[in-house]
């Protein structure tokens, strides 16, 4: 194909191609020049014009397909264009010439029509150029189409609409003549030539005033015409034409020349002429046969639904902002439309026009209208509904009571009514909480007109007003309760009404059923009312005749509506509601057949309603309440059961007597008892199936069928794809309301009166029940399924053999819907057979089951067609027989063989590719062939289209199923698909949307190998470039949708070779069309190319300047006409579709175009028509006392209209998850995006663009949203202000040091969170809104109490409401939402306490904070915060243990649920315990911290700050305060009974498997047991096992946190080391105790205490001691993997390379180290002798490695810790007990051996002497070998190391005296003579300097360690030593500094040391003069220097001021 790329065409490779090949050839080269045309240089393209117009003529006349024709003809029209133009008219009188040809044969027809399409090309591009030959062109068009077929005469049509576009005004003279010849083609029997007349139209209109002014209702006439018999593409054409004359004639575009008595139309005109047709169906064809539907109306449906698309695409073209003007006579015109007598004459009739009307109002003003124009027409619809109430009214009180009102003015108003009812309910639904100033305003009263219909005397109107009041609930869930209080109200004391009887019933069972719509549901009480009230009028149904009917079925009705509120209701009422079902059946069978001889027509009526109410309540509990059939329930329903079945059986001879009065009762009652059977278990009802089959035969055969819902009964029993053969009209269209009118034969479609039951539905839109039978057909049909296969064999096949023999019996119309009936039970049959995996049976039932399968197969009817395929492959599946699979597929392939009619040929291809599907035991290679042969044959039979859409759609499916199986075929299917497309006509459209499934299947099954580059890869991959090409080309949307697919899997699996620049525009174009396939496909696309190449996509988008409906691409980019489409899409699909795409986007662009993507988040959240909402942000700053005014922080200001107009408000909630998504995004992105001043710098340097910069923005468009009227908004407003206060709150102001950015925006944030805690916001919102005033006022953004105290006021009004309690507070939402919001009210407070109580941690005096009670106290920043807790630090408290309590109960395991108080607990009922669990769940982690924090506060010391004012008690427990006598408990009982309550929530919670989004609690869990740890009374009793009740479980708790461990380490270290100091505190109290017992034994014994006892054994699992080991020991390891012998030499353990260790790593090991050094304190004895050689290892170890440095560079913060642990380890007072003192002597001796080998542990050894006993030391030849350890440290040549050894000697020389005499005898010498010769060798630098003093010191400290006697001898050692070191006068100056310090340091201690010694000083002065001389001279050298320092600060002073300043303000 690369040969095509050329200018010219490549005539030698073209040739040489097979015909097939040059197809394709051909229009590559055509695409090719196409695209390089536009490109090419004029010159070039002149130098080869007349070869290029040769080669195009060549393949003008070589009979080119319908893609290649338009493509040459563009070209054409481009060499012209581009190059000489002169020659055009040649071209012109050729084509001219080929249209004049006689030639009428098949061969010669592509030419004539390619001619035609040049033509139209030729003129729409040259346009004026050719106006000399427009006429005789125009001429000749017009003669030939007279003789044409339907192609020609379509694409006679289509090249006139290409004419007049080209011509524009110029064709004026032949308009009336193009009129004249597209009129007829109007009604065409080809639905192509009518499209293509319209756009002709449509195209004519645009400059022939005449259509859309004179000539007006005979184009409307026509139009009518052209909808009778039309599809579905001529219904959207037909009435986009229409439309746009229609609104061209109320809105002319131009002016029209005025004629005599001629005026403008007026809207009453154009909608006069509209009934016209939509009432009598238009002049001129009011007749009496023909095209009517079932003989019930002279209006074809057709008609009407043409009419219905019309009117929308009418009123959207004028505008919104026409139809907000407009909107009130529109509305009444419609309304005169279903009042009219012509519609209300029929039902069916009525119902259908109600819905064409309701589909006029959905499509009009739920999508053209923004919010506050929607409230307005809410009005005028509310305003219609009570005038005609009111007529209603008037007409019920004249005259007589008795006298009602005519049928007629009720049938009128009712319809009236219905329509504007079921607008006004999906208004306010979708308006949701925005609506609520309309419920408030009382000029309308709309609750009070609404209910006031419930008392009409038609029920469609009562079930309409019940609807409406159901939306209302829906959309603003507070109106749920108080609508339910009003209707039960109106219903006891209208309960002698029956209208009001039946319309407060129905009220209230929508009203139930709207609660599983509202996530804050009801109170439960409701449901108590409703069950009083539907026993009421049960009982009471038998006092009044009159009004027994509904009576008893409201009572049902209600019954049935409350199983929707769940099991957790139903169970209470469940005992009641079965003693209402036995009260409603006989006892038994036998007394069935006795009823048969009492009662009269209407006692049945009344039983039968009443029982199938009965059955219609046990199908809703089974429904809605699984959880509550148990086996007892379920034996006794089946009893009652078994009474309505023998019923079943008698209602015939009951019709017979009592006529048809009661037929209707009867037939309901068959569909309850069919209904409620399917949903039963067949086995337990199976002595019944005689009775039931018999009456299902009945009902599926019997005489009195007469109509057959198959739109119902066959979709659901079809594979879904194989509907697409069924046309758009069964798909996904946006007309699919009112299309499929179309299909429900003579019932007119589904309406709620036909089945009130189903009102409680949950569903969002209307119900639409069939009539009862049509329903009973498809219940029978379900039921039958479920039966069948329980049957015996010879049942079944006697039941197929007559299902076979009723269809062969039966003729015409009755037979067709039988055949329906009898094959959708059985394709039913086998469906269940299919998914319980159950045998149908053996041959005899095989036999009948494939003749019945086979006859539907080849049956007229192509739903049943398809239907009858699914069956056929569903019954290979359930006989997985491959004899059989071969024997079906080898009869459909002789079927095929032989059959010529297209309905055998069709029925037979699909099912091939059904039984593919489902593959009975074939998947040879042999069988796809032969399949696939098959298929290719019948695919290519152009003589029957419909046979080529099936055969290429039973392709497509093998394809899918196929796998690699099929790659050897893919080539040849590539080239007949190719060649299909290339010459199928455009008006098959169904051909060719069955060719682009096949198509998108191919490219699947390619797959990746689409990237391949060989020769065969890069033809297929031609090929399917080719095929998207003609694909896109297409005049159906379709087809055009089935191209973007195959682009998009093309895109997928070969993304390289996908044209984004031109594929993108075209998207783009698409992304409004009016198709909803096609639009679908479009989102799709774009939502994977946003996924790989976001950027480029935008840019593209952007670079396309075609402008879209409603929104600029140019302007707002692709992302913004997204937003806009979002906003008009109701499709859930599609919607979802969009949102992802603009993630996408969001996730590659966001941050890279910051401004961009926040801009256009703005525009849309300010998109709306409350101008209050969109207000700019002003801070107002006051003089007086606060400094922000919340009520004026925002300011409404005019602002410049933005690109989007009235949106949403679910569009603009997504705007702010957008925004919300941003942050986050931009949390992951450079970290200038959260520092003001580095983003200022890098914007200034870089002009980069950071999200900080756009705080403002971020505020504003939070606080919008939170003060909007949409609930959902204020959710997503308050939520997205919760991330900007904890993503900005430590963002510092760079022009304010000291200040935090968000500083100034404290009044907004004020002024956002107002108005959720409002008395009427819903408690979502306010408890959404505590938590953003908990992070505001923990952020430490504002620490100035008045500015905090607003917000503070806030979170107090939300406390005293919890005070308050759920029962004085109004039941307007169920309970758990009073749990909902006081658990977030706690928790709030809860983390606000927490978080001050973290920035106050530093500071000492931050718990006696919470007890003072003056309000002067001048703390910290965060001590001011604390006040604010303080004042209701009481109350929170108790509240804060009773939710701990409850959470505590509700946490308990399934088996102790009867535990739970009976009445629920202090914040949640018993009714409501799963609800609230998630609550709790929630909350309870950070409240129990509070609460451990508070308690730690008090130290366990209860205050009496007086009760809480709560709704109930506490718990029930009252947590020891209850005030009765009998219950009252001690202090110490409440203290021990919170602190287990707090230990068993932690305990219990941190001992569980945990998930990784639990971090947080386990991490409050450990926070607030180390706070309860620091208190000294929990210690007493977690030491002495008070709390966990035996030392097993505190182990426990132990061996289960090592999980925990491996994240929170140093938490869970520091608890541990807590419980070990509690143990250690309670074995000393023992011990101390036992000590002071005089009756004690012997003292040796008294530290038997502790672990190990007498054997010092310490059992894993049960003792402290080894779990805290284990706990250490892994810690250690895990930081210092050396310390372990396995892990020391390998990869893990790092052998010898240095561990850094952080920080906090080292404080990690710090703190386990100290609890190492206290385990043998808690030992007993020898329990001590058990553990000390773990301690001692792990100490010495790490003591190892940090003195070795292999820890980093942190190892100076160990060393410190790992002393002192040792220290504390060898003060042990198990080291001096009688029975340990031996095994602790050896083992650390064998420690100092140790220490002695190590060289660098001489600090260790010194603590060793030190503080071990003197056994361990003092033996030799030990304390040899340490003196001599000393010995050589002192003889080092470094001075660092003389220092450290002269520091230990001190502290040794001070020790106790066994230990320092050996050390100072043996190194006293040494140390004097190392003194002696400084003398010689004075230090040259500091660390010299340092050994020096150090020796002097450690000399100093020998002399004062020695005794009385000695000591004045080493003084007179010392002295000489001290004065040998000072210098003389003259050696002073000069000396270096460190001989100066030397100097100065002797010189200070002779001056100190001489006065304690003054004989020893004098008597050496005197004996040493020249000792006495250096001295003086020393001292009179130091004292003229201090009194020259001491002047010169007395001339400084007297210049300093004589006012000292405090600060220095520099």
């Amino acid at each position: 194909m690369e040969q095509a790329h050329s200018l010219l065409l490549n005539e030698e490779a073209c040739n040489q191609l097979k015909e097939h090949q040059r197809a394709e050839f051909v229009f590559e080269w055509l695409r090719f020049l196409k695209k390089i045309l536009p490109a090419t240089d004029r010159a070039n393209v002149k130098q080869n014009q007349k070869h290029l117009l040769e080669q195009l003529t060549t393949v003008l006349t070589s009979s080119p397909g319908p893609p290649t024709r338009l493509l040459l003809a563009q070209c054409l029209a481009l060499v012209y264009r581009v190059g000489d133009s002169l020659t055009s008219s040649l071209t012109v009188d050729r084509c001219n010439d080929i249209i004049r040809s006689k030639d009428d044969s098949p061969s010669f027809l592509p030419t004539r029509l390619a001619a035609v399409a040049c033509l139209g090309v030729l003129y729409e591009q040259l346009g004026r150029l050719l106006i000399n030959s427009f006429k005789e062109t125009m001429a000749n068009l017009l003669k030939a189409m007279k003789s044409a077929e339907s192609q020609g005469r379509c694409e006679i049509m289509l090249c006139i609409e290409r004419i007049l576009k080209g011509l524009g005004v110029s064709a004026v003279s032949c308009h009336r003549d193009i009129y004249k010849a597209a009129r007829p083609c109007l009604t065409d029997r080809s639905m192509g030539v009518r499209c293509a007349a319209t756009k002709c139209l449509l195209e004519l209109q645009r400059e022939a005033v005449f259509l859309w002014s004179t000539e007006l209702e005979n184009v409307a006439t026509h139009c009518f015409r052209a909808f009778e018999g039309s599809n579905y593409d001529v219904r959207v054409a037909v009435s986009k034409l229409l439309g746009t004359l229609l609104a061209s004639a109320l809105e002319p575009r131009q002016a029209i020349a005025p004629r005599p008595g001629s005026k403008r139309n007026s809207l009453e005109e154009v909608m006069e002429l509209l009934s016209s047709g939509f009432l009598r169906g238009g002049a001129g064809f009011l007749r009496a046969s023909g095209d009517m539907l079932k003989g019930t109306s002279s209006v074809s449906r057709d008609v009407r639904v043409g009419i219905t698309q019309t009117c929308v695409v009418f009123v959207s073209i004028l505008g919104g902002a026409w139809l907000e003007n407009h909107f009130s006579c529109l509305l009444s015109l419609l309304m005169v439309w279903v009042s009219h007598a012509r519609v209300t004459q029929y039902p069916a009739d009525a119902v259908s026009c109600r819905c064409c009307v309701s589909f006029i109002l959905r499509a009009t003003v739920g999508t053209l209208l923004g919010e506050k124009a929607q409230i307005a027409a809410a009005k005028e619809i509310c305003q219609l509904i009570s005038k005609q109430k009111r007529v209603v009214d008037a007409a019920l009180h004249e005259g007589n009571m008795e006298t009602r009102v005519s049928p007629a003015e009720v049938a009128a108003s009712q319809h009236v009514l219905v329509c504007a009812l079921l607008e006004l309910g999906s208004l306010l639904q979708d308006l949701s909480s925005t609506a609520a100033p309309l419920l408030q305003d009382t000029s309308i009263g709309m609750l009070d007109t609404v209910i006031s219909v419930l008392l009409h005397p038609s029920a469609s109107a009562r079930l309409a007003a019940a609807w409406c009041l159901r939306c209302v609930a829906v959309g603003m869930p507070a109106q749920v309760a108080v609508l339910l209080d009003r209707c039960a109200e109106r219903l006891n004391a209208l309960k002698s009404c029956p209208e009001a009887v039946a319309g407060y019933s129905a009220a209230i069972a929508a009203l139930l059923g709207a609660v599983q719509l509202c996530p804050l549901g009801v109170s439960h009480s409701k449901g108590k009312m409703v069950m009083t009230l539907a026993e009421d009028l049960l009982r009471s149904a038998t006092q009044n005749s009159r009004i027994s009917i509904q009576r008893t079925r409201g009572c049902w009705l209600l019954l049935s509506a409350l199983s929707t509120l769940g099991p957790t209701v139903m169970e209470h009422h469940l005992p009641r509601l079965l003693l209402l079902w036995k009260c409603a059946f006989p006892l038994s069978v036998r007394d069935v057949e006795n009823e048969l001889r009492r009662g009269d027509s209407f006692t049945w009526q009344v039983t039968l309603e009443g029982r199938a109410g009965a059955l219609c309540a046990m199908k809703s509990l089974v429904v809605h309440c699984k959880d509550l059939l148990t086996d007892d329930v379920l034996s006794r329903l089946f009893p009652l059961l078994s009474c309505a079945v023998a019923l079943l059986n008698q209602l015939p001879s009951l019709i017979k007597s009592y006529g048809n009065q009661i037929r209707n009762a009867a037939t309901v009652f068959r569909l309850r008892v069919y209904e409620i059977l399917t949903m039963l278990q067949p086995k337990r009802y199976e002595g019944n199936f005689g009775m039931v089959l018999k009456q299902l035969l009945n009902d599926l055969t019997g005489p009195e069928i007469t109509t057959c819902a198959e739109l119902n009964l066959l979709p659901s029993l079809c594979y879904r794809q194989d509907l697409a053969l069924l046309g758009p009209a069964l798909q996904d269209v946006d007309q699919h309301y009112i299309e499929e009118q179309l299909h429900c034969g003579g019932s007119g479609g589904g309406t709620l009166e036909y089945d009130p039951f189903t009102i409680f539905e949950k569903a969002q839109d209307v119900p639409t029940p069939l009539p009862p039978g049509s329903a009973l057909a498809a219940a029978a049909v379900q039921l039958f399924g479920v039966i069948f296969p329980h049957l015996g064999i010879q049942q079944k096949a006697q039941i197929l053999e007559q299902f076979c023999e009723f269809v062969r019996q039966l003729k015409g119309a009755r037979q067709q819907t039988v055949q329906i009936h009898v094959a959708a039970a059985f394709c039913c049959t086998l469906k269940c057979l299919a998914s319980s995996r159950r045998e149908l049976g053996s041959e005899e039932v095989q036999r009948p089951a494939l003749s019945l399968l086979l006859g539907a197969l080849e049956g007229p009817n192509p739903l049943l067609r398809c239907m009858a395929a699914e069956g056929l492959a569903r019954l290979v599946q359930v006989l997985n027989d491959p004899n059989f699979t071969v024997s079906i597929t080898l009869m459909s392939f002789d079927k095929l063989k032989t059959a010529r009619d297209a309905i055998t040929r069709t029925g037979h291809a699909l099912a091939l590719g059904a039984v593919y599907r489902y593959l009975g035991g074939i998947s040879s290679p042999q069988y796809l062939s032969t399949c696939v042969g098959v298929l290719f044959t019948l695919s290519q039979d152009s003589t029957s289209p419909e046979v080529q859409m099936w055969s290429l759609h039973a392709l497509s499916m093998v394809v899918d199923l196929a796998g690699p199986l099929y790659h050897s075929h893919l080539e040849a299917s590539f080239n007949l698909v190719l060649r299909l497309l290339l010459s199928t006509p455009h008006t098959h459209v169904e051909v060719q949307q069955s060719l682009g499934r096949c198509f998108n299947a191919l490219i699947t099954s390619m797959g990746p190998d689409l990237q391949g580059e060989g020769a065969g890869v890069c033809a297929v991959r031609t090929s399917c470039l080719v095929g998207c090409a003609v694909m896109q080309d297409s005049q159906d949307c379709l087809v055009q949708a089935q191209a973007i697919s195959c682009l998009q899997q093309l895109h997928m699996f070969a993304p390289g070779f996908v044209n984004l620049a031109s594929l993108v525009p075209s998207l783009c174009i698409n992304l409004c069309s009016s198709y909803l396939s096609l639009r679908r496909a479009v989102v799709a696309c774009l939502r994977q190319l946003a996924q790989r190449e976001a950027v480029e996509v935008s840019e593209h988008a952007v670079a396309l300047v075609k402008e879209l409906p409603h929104v600029t691409i140019k302007e707002v980019g692709l992302e913004g006409a997204l937003f806009s489409l979002l906003d008009r899409e109701s499709d859930p699909c599609l919607c979802r579709d969009i949102q992802e795409t603009l993630v996408h986007m969001m996730s590659s662009a966001a941050e890279s175009n910051l401004a961009h993507w926040l801009k256009l988040c703005k525009d849309v959240l300010s998109a709306s028509a409350d101008s209050a909402a969109a207000a700019a942000v002003e801070t107002q700053q006051e003089e007086d006392g606060d400094r922000y005014d919340d009520s004026s922080a925002f300011h409404a200001k005019s602002e410049s209209s933005g690109p989007f107009s009235n949106l949403r408000w679910s569009t603009r909630v997504f705007s702010m998850e957008c925004v919300c998504r941003i942050i986050a995004q931009c949390e992951n992105g450079n970290s200038a995006h959260f520092n003001m001043a580095l983003a200022q710098e890098q914007h200034l340097h870089e002009s980069a663009d950071f999200l900080v910069l756009h705080l403002a923005d971020l505020i504003r468009m939070a606080f919008m949203a939170a003060t909007d009227h949409s609930d959902q908004l204020r959710l997503a407003g308050l939520q997205t202000l919760l991330v900007i206060i904890r993503k900005f709150s430590s963002v510092p102001e760079p022009e304010f040091p000291g200040h935090v950015i968000l500083e100034q925006y404290q009044a907004n944030v004020g002024a956002a969170l107002r108005p959720a805690f409002h008395v009427d916001a819903p408690p979502n919102v306010t408890a959404k809104a505590c938590q953003v005033c908990s992070a505001w006022i923990a952020s430490g953004v504002i620490s100035d109490l008045r500015d905090l105290r607003r917000v503070h006021q806030l979170l107090a009004s939300s406390l005293a409401k919890v005070q308050v309690g759920r029962e004085v507070s109004s039941q307007l939402y169920n309970e758990s939402t009073f749990t909902m919001e006081t658990l977030a009210v706690l928790k709030a407070w809860a983390e606000v306490l927490n978080t001050i109580t973290q920035i106050l941690k530093q500071y000492l005096y931050v718990w006696p904070l919470f007890n003072s009670r003056d309000g002067q106290y001048d703390g910290p920043a965060g001590a001011g915060l604390l006040k604010l807790v303080q004042t209701d630090l009481a109350t929170l408290s108790r509240l804060w243990l009773a939710a701990l309590q409850d959470h505590a109960l509700l946490t308990l395991p399934s088996q102790y649920s009867s535990q739970l108080p009976s009445t629920g607990g202090s914040f949640y009922t018993a009714e409501t315990v799963e609800q609230a669990r998630p609550h709790y769940y929630s909350a309870w982690a950070t409240i129990l911290h509070a609460t451990a924090l508070w308690l730690n506060s008090t130290g366990f010391i209860m205050v009496d700050e007086g009760p809480a004012n709560l709704s109930r008690p506490v718990t029930p427990t009252s947590m020891g305060q209850s005030t009765s006598l009998s219950s009252v408990k001690s202090p110490e009982d409440v203290n021990t009974d919170r602190l287990h309550l707090i230990l068993g929530i932690s305990v219990e919670f941190l001992c569980s498997p945990h998930s990784g989004d639990q971090m947080e609690n386990i991490d409050s869990c450990l926070q607030a047991l180390q706070a309860l740890l620091e208190v000294p009374w929990p210690r007493s009793k977690v030491g002495n096992d008070q709390v966990f009740y035996n030392q097993k479980q505190i182990k426990r708790f132990l061996f289960q946190i090592h999980a925990v461990l491996l994240i929170f380490n140093l938490p869970i270290v520091e608890l541990v080391r807590q419980i070990v100091c509690a143990a250690q505190e309670h074995v000393k109290e023992k011990r101390h105790s036992a000590e002071a017992d005089d009756g004690a034994a012997e003292k040796e014994t008294v530290p038997e205490f502790g672990e190990g006892r007498d054997t010092g054994g310490l059992v894993p699992g049960k003792s402290l001691v080894f779990g805290a080991l284990e706990l250490c020991l892994c810690t250690l390891v895990r930081k210092l993997p050396q310390l372990s012998p396995k892990l020391a030499g390998s990869p893990t353990g790092r052998g010898g390379q240095t561990c850094s260790l952080s920080n906090t790593d080292c404080r990690l090991v710090t703190s386990a180290l100290v609890i190492l050094s206290e385990l043998p304190s808690i030992c007993s004895p020898e329990g001590s002798v058990s553990v000390l050689p773990t301690v001692l290892y792990l100490l010495l170890g790490v003591l190892r490695e940090a003195v070795k440095g292999s820890v980093g560079a942190e190892s100076g913060q160990l060393v410190p810790g790992i002393l002192q642990a040792l220290r504390t380890v060898l003060t042990s007072p198990m080291s001096r007990a009688e029975k340990s003192r031996g095994a602790w002597t050896e083992l650390l001796r064998c420690v100092v051996l140790y220490l002695l080998d190590e060289v660098t542990m001489l600090t260790s050894l010194t603590i060793f002497l030190l503080y071990a006993s003197a056994d361990v030391t003092t033996v030799e030849p030990l304390q040899t070998r340490c003196i001599q350890t000393f010995r050589a440290s002192l003889e080092s040549k470094d001075p660092v190391v003389l220092s450290r050894s002269y520091q230990l000697l001190v502290s040794l020389f001070q020790g106790p005296a066994p230990v320092a005499r050996p050390f100072i005898l043996a190194l006293g010498g040494c140390l004097v003579s190392q003194l002696q010769e400084v003398e010689k060798s004075r230090p040259q630098g500091p660390a010299e300097l340092q050994a020096v003093q150090d020796a002097i010191r450690a000399l100093e400290a020998l002399v004062f360690a020695a005794d009385e006697t000695h000591c004045p001898q080493l003084v007179a050692v010392l002295l000489p030593i001290l004065i040998s070191l000072l210098l003389d006068e003259n050696a002073l100056a000069s000396a270096p500094a460190a001989s100066r310090s030397l100097h100065e340091f002797a010189l200070g201690d002779l001056m100190r040391i001489g006065p304690q010694h003054s004989a020893v000083f004098r008597a050496l002065m005197a004996s040493a003069p020249h000792m006495k001389a250096r001295l003086e001279a020393a001292v009179k050298g130091n004292q003229e220097n201090m009194n020259t320092k001491a002047q010169t600060t007395r001339v400084i002073s007297k210049n300093m001021p004589s006012i000292q300043l405090k600060f220095n303000f520099l």
